[in-house]
């Protein structure tokens, strides 16, 4: 059995912000919802999400092994994360313009594996960051660490919605697990919904991807329903700027999320003025890899 408090001690170490923890149990409710969801069609062209839904919401399917979810946060909020000047078009979600997080937090992950395997040699587990099919916002409301907010983002009441997850599930138990953050703090705002540029909010506190600015922008989307993407060209954080939960979020202390490029400093000329020589050079260790140069530039001439 191993202490909360030394895991939580680790995780700071290794640079996470928030570490929450739960047992590998199933979570019906959040199943039920997301299976509802799928059910109407919102996911749109993540047709991945239509997959292993039965792993999703139960860790133990994903690792027999499994006893314990070990949930971490780590914040990338920036200057950047303010916003943009209401004319700019060429406008860049936060977190793109840092190392792709897949990467970081992954190495973050397999630090804190590690340290826990040196005290705990018996010890096996799993990393996981969103590219596998784990409820990662699910379990981190199941470890204490927030809740789901109407934009269907984890919601923390230190940091707002600017912090990535990641996930380890290990082989063992621990002495004490985290309480379920069980209440909403949105209260009656609305605010995500009403500065969502196309309406994508729903009720439920669900997106609808056919309609999500940040699905259009780097996922295959439906050309014959055209949006207007409001000078979005990979990413889109309108729902967060709204949120006032992260008017007063501090700004990251983990170096490893420096932006490496600040798009507010770039026009749109200079965007479709790159080749793909340039794009990589200034923008490859970036998540903006994902859509490539010329879904970026195409996005820029659209309305």
């Amino acid at each position: 059995m191993i202490p909360t408090e030394s895991i939580k001690k680790w995780a700071t170490a290794v640079g996470f912000d928030l570490c929450g923890i739960a047992p590998a149990d199933p979570l019906p409710q959040a199943e039920q919802a997301f299976r509802a969801w799928i059910a109407r069609g919102a996911q749109g062209p993540l047709d991945y999400l239509t997959r292993h839904t039965e792993k999703r919401f139960h860790a133990a399917r994903l690792d027999d092994q499994a006893r314990t979810v070990i949930v971490c946060a780590v914040s990338y909020k920036s200057p950047i994360s303010a916003g943009y000047p209401p004319e700019h078009r060429a406008k860049i979600a936060s977190y793109a313009c840092n190392r792709d997080y897949h990467i970081t937090i992954k190495e973050m992950l397999h630090q804190l594996l590690q340290t826990i395997r040196e005290h705990y040699p018996t010890v096996t587990g799993r990393a996981f960051v969103d590219a596998v099919p784990l409820a990662e916002k699910s379990y981190a409301v199941a470890a204490g660490l927030g809740w789901i907010g109407r934009n269907s983002l984890l919601i923390t009441p230190q940091y707002g919605t600017f912090v990535h997850l990641g996930e380890l599930v290990i082989s063992d138990v621990v002495d004490t697990y985290d309480q379920p953050f069980t209440e909403s703090r949105c209260g009656s705002c609305r605010a995500c919904i009403d500065h969502c540029p196309t309406g994508a909010i729903g009720g439920e506190r669900m997106i609808d991807a056919r309609r999500c600015i940040a699905c259009r922008t780097i996922e295959r989307a439906d050309s014959s329903d055209e949006i207007d993407l409001d000078g979005w060209i990979f990413g889109c954080d309108s729902c967060q700027h709204a949120c006032p939960y992260n008017q007063h979020a501090p700004l990251h202390r983990n170096s490893a999320f420096d932006p490496l490029v600040d798009p507010r400093r770039m026009t749109v000329e200079e965007w479709l003025s790159l080749d793909e020589e340039q794009f990589q050079a200034r923008f490859g260790t970036t998540p903006m890899t994902r859509a490539g140069l010329q879904r970026i530039q195409a996005s820029i001439t659209k309305p």
